[in-house]
């Protein structure tokens, strides 16, 4: 991580353990927010107003947190307006690299080889890990925010006419339903996969374990009833924030992150659901299974030889 804008010692995703072993992540650091005229959001200070051609995404396609700004670049049509840089799949000792891994990039943009140098571009002095997403302002050279559920929201609703506004992920009669459901799947699915794989000690991994195929058991039922998506027939940024992490169950979760209860293939109705959503248009270019494998096989500390298995054959990846 970097301490007072210096790398030390090498990467490690253990951010931080609570008493019983638990994985613990890191709050994000730079909070400030894109609208369309440039006044404050709910956090941060103002002075960021929607143009197009001024923010840049960096993201990790291995990354369900990145990925759901890539998604939500992509329903909101933004992809005229805001340019993106892909890091390279296999973690370095330095965290996220920009290299020529097929579908990686270069940083033409900063010229920086690691995305560490992105974050003390923009405070010299930054202390804290060096995550991806990141929204980048090419006008203020600075960091806007390092906070995907920020991100998403302000790609929904921060840039006006700029986006396609026939699409509302944050509709305001479903808000208080949409917050309730995200605070349940979040730390129970989301971060409840790096929770088992992360885990220090057994107690923390059962513990885990038990959320993870728990919330997937709920979401199954759910979908019997309300389907074809969380809140029936509207896709909501609840769906965006489950799908990133279904799409990586079975590629990785399932073997490395030791959830191996049942694979996401076992449950007919949350597969033929990341189905649907794989078929709308933009969503598929968001996913690279190979990104997803190659990166996660590279934690060492997980994976100390970094062979990537063959498999497993995934229904969807040749659809």
């Amino acid at each position: 991580m970097l301490v007072e804008g210096k790398w030390t010692a090498d990467w490690h995703p253990v951010q931080a353990s609570d008493a019983k072993g638990g994985f613990v992540r890191q709050v994000s650091g730079f909070r400030n927010w894109i609208t369309p005229d440039g006044s404050a959001g709910t956090t941060g200070e103002g002075g960021f107003k929607a143009e197009a051609d001024r923010y840049h995404l960096y993201v990790a396609l291995i990354c369900p947190w990145a990925s759901r700004t890539l998604i939500g670049r992509a329903l909101k049509k933004l992809e005229e307006v805001i340019s993106v840089s892909v890091v390279e799949p296999a973690l370095s000792d330095q965290g996220w690299h920009f290299g020529e891994y097929p579908g990686s990039d270069r940083d033409t943009l900063n010229g920086a080889d690691y995305l560490h140098q992105i974050y003390t571009s923009a405070d010299a002095v930054y202390t804290g890990r060096a995550t991806v997403p990141v929204l980048w302002d090419k006008e203020r050279r600075t960091i806007v925010n390092n906070e995907s559920a920020d991100i998403l929201r302000m790609l929904n609703s921060g840039f006006g006419v700029f986006a396609d506004n026939t699409i509302d992920l944050y509709p305001e009669h479903l808000r208080v339903e949409i917050d309730a459901l995200n605070e349940r799947i979040y730390p129970k699915l989301n971060n409840g996969v790096y929770r088992a794989g992360f885990a220090i000690t057994q107690n923390a991994y059962e513990e885990a374990f038990a959320d993870v195929f728990g919330m997937l058991d709920e979401l199954e039922t759910r979908l019997e009833s309300q389907g074809p998506y969380l809140f029936g027939d509207r896709l909501t940024e609840a769906d965006v924030r489950l799908f990133v992490t279904l799409i990586r169950f079975d590629a990785a979760y399932n073997g490395l992150f030791k959830c191996n209860l049942r694979r996401l293939a076992d449950y007919s109705r949350l597969s033929s659901y990341v189905e649907n959503i794989l078929a709308i248009p933009g969503i598929r270019g968001t996913v690279n299974i190979d990104h997803i494998k190659r990166g996660y096989y590279s934690i060492k500390a997980l994976n100390p030889n970094g062979i990537v298995p063959v498999g497993p054959q995934l229904p969807f990846e040749h659809a």
